[in-house]
C-alpha cells in the first residue's frame, strides 16, 4: 500500500454499531457523506436442504454469516475501493443476483447484530457502539417486523425468539457488549448520547489527516487570527522585529498548548470569598531542553508560562542530507525524573529530532514524559518522529504540505534561526 493510500484509508472515520434486532436506531447517521453496511445483508444463502428445515436453522449464530466477505467489502471500503454489498430476501433466505453499489465515503457504518463479536471486524473500526435496548421493546418491534415486512405468524416468531434469538443473544450478543467503546441504552429514542457520537466523528473528520494516524500528534485549533500570524511570519518581506513579535506571539501559543498534556491532579482551595473551588494542579518536575539553536527562541515563553523551570540544550550538526552528529548537551542532572519540553520550532526531517530524543532517552528519560513543540511540522518529520516514538507526543501550529530536495519545509519560512536572531 503507498503512503497516499495509507492516508485515504485512515481518514475515513468507521463506526461499527452493534444494535440488537429492532433497536430503532436509523434515521440517526452522523453524516450527509457515508456508507451504511448492514451485516444482515451477509448472511449465507441456506440451499434446498437447510431450506427443508428452515425453522431448525439458527439466524442468530456467527455461523450464519458470511463474515470472510463482509471483512473483503469494508477493507474495500477503507481503501478508496467501490464494493458490491448483496441483496438478501428474508423469505426465500438466499441472496438475490442484484447487488447494491456502495460508494466509500467519509464516514463508513456497518449496523447490525453480532458487528462486536468477531475480532477482525472490531479491529477495522475506529469506533465501537453497543445499542442497548429493553428486552420487551425489542421483541415487540420484531413480532411487529416479521408478521407485516417478511409474512410470518406470531406463534412462529416467538418460537424462534425462546429457540434461537435469546439464547443467541445470552451467548454471544451480550458478552460482545465488554469491547464496545459506547454504550446506548433506549437505543434511538437516547437523542443525547447520538448528539455526542455525531459530535465526536465531526471532530474526528476535522482532523488533519496526519492526526488521524497518531494518536500522539496534537494540532493547535486554528483561527483566523493563527493564520494571520502565520501569514505574517511566513512572508519574505516581513520585518526581523515583526518576526520576531508574531513568532513569539505563535510560541506561546503551542507553549500553552503543549502544558495542557501534562498530567495533573485535582486540588481543592478557598477562594477570598470564602468559597471551595476545586481545581487541578500540575506536576511540577518539568523542564525544557531547546536544541540550539533555533529552539532557543522558544525558551522565553516556556519561562513566561512556567517560572522558575531548568532549561537544557542540546547541539547537533547536520552532515548530509541525513547524518547528524551531536556535538554538545548540557543537561539538568535530575531530568530523567522529570517531564521534558522539547523546543524545535520547525520539524523538517526529524533526523535532529530522533537525535535529540535518543540522548533524553539515554539519560533515563521516560518517552512518555517528552513533550516535542514546534511551530510548523512537514509531513516526512512527523512521519519519521511518531513511529519512532509513539509515546512521545508532538504539539504544533501547522502542519506544511511537504519538504523539497534539500530538506526545507514547503512552504515553511525560510530559516528560522536566521530570521529571529537577525543573522540572515
Amino acid at each position: 500500500m503507498t503512503l497516499s493510500e495509507k492516508r485515504r484509508e485512515e481518514q475515513r472515520e468507521v463506526v461499527l454499531c452493534q444494535s440488537w434486532p429492532n433497536s430503532n436506531l436509523h434515521g440517526h447517521y452522523p453524516s450527509q457523506t457515508h456508507c451504511v453496511g448492514v451485516k444482515d445483508s451477509f448472511y449465507h444463502s441456506l440451499s434446498d436442504e437447510k431450506l427443508q428445515k428452515v425453522h431448525e436453522y439458527n439466524f442468530d449464530h456467527p455461523d450464519a454469516f458470511n463474515t470472510e466477505l463482509l471483512l473483503s467489502c469494508m477493507e474495500k471500503l477503507k481503501r478508496g475501493q467501490e464494493v458490491s454489498i448483496p441483496e438478501y430476501n428474508f423469505k426465500s433466505h438466499k441472496s438475490t443476483e442484484a447487488a447494491c453499489k456502495v460508494n466509500p465515503s467519509d464516514v463508513i457504518i456497518l449496523e447490525g447484530i453480532l458487528v462486536l463479536h468477531d475480532p477482525r471486524v472490531r479491529d477495522l473500526m475506529n469506533m465501537k457502539i453497543f445499542v442497548d435496548t429493553d428486552c420487551d421493546v425489542r421483541l415487540a418491534r420484531r413480532i411487529q417486523r416479521d408478521t407485516i415486512e417478511r409474512g410470518r405468524d406470531i406463534q412462529g416468531v416467538l418460537d424462534q425468539y425462546d429457540r434461537f434469538v435469546k439464547p443467541s443473544f445470552d451467548e454471544f450478543i451480550l458478552p460482545s457488549k465488554k469491547f464496545a467503546d459506547v454504550i446506548i441504552p433506549r437505543g434511538g429514542d437516547n437523542d443525547v448520547a447520538i448528539d455526542l457520537i455525531v459530535q465526536h466523528i465531526h471532530t474526528k473528520l476535522g482532523q488533519h489527516d496526519l492526526c488521524k494516524i497518531y494518536a500522539n500528534l496534537f494540532v493547535i485549533t486554528s483561527t483566523f487570527q493563527i493564520r494571520g500570524m502565520h501569514t505574517l511570519i511566513r512572508d519574505v518581506r516581513t520585518t526581523k522585529h515583526d518576526f520576531v513579535f508574531y513568532a513569539d506571539r505563535l510560541i506561546r501559543l503551542v507553549v500553552e498548548h503543549g502544558l495542557g498534556h501534562l498530567p495533573f491532579s485535582e486540588k481543592q482551595i478557598t477562594t477570598p470569598t470564602g468559597s471551595v473551588y476545586t481545581g487541578v494542579v500540575f506536576r511540577k518536575r518539568l523542564c525544557g531542553v531547546s536544541i540550539i539553536r533555533s529552539g532557543e527562541s522558544m525558551e522565553n515563553a516556556l519561562r513566561a508560562c512556567c517560572k522558575g523551570i531548568k532549561i537544557g540544550k542540546i547541539l547537533i550538526h547536520r552532515e548530509g542530507n541525513s547524518g547528524r552528529q551531536l556535538i554538545y548537551e548540557k543537561l539538568p542532572a535530575d531530568i530523567s525524573s522529570r517531564h521534558v519540553f522539547l523546543l524545535d520550532p520547525v520539524l523538517a526531517s526529524g533526523n535532529s529530532a530522533v537525535k535529540a530524543i535518543t540522548l533524553l532517552l539515554s539519560k533515563g528519560v521516560s518517552e512518555s514524559n517528552i513533550i516535542f513543540l514546534n511551530l510548523i511540522a512537514a509531513p516526512q518529520g512527523i512521519h519519521v518522529v511518531c513511529k519512532r516514538f509513539p509515546k512521545m507526543k508532538i504539539v504544533t501550529s501547522e502542519i506544511d504540505a511537504s519538504l523539497d530536495d534539500n530538506a526545507r519545509v514547503i512552504p515553511g519560512m525560510g530559516e528560522f534561526g536566521d530570521r529571529y536572531f537577525g543573522t540572515d
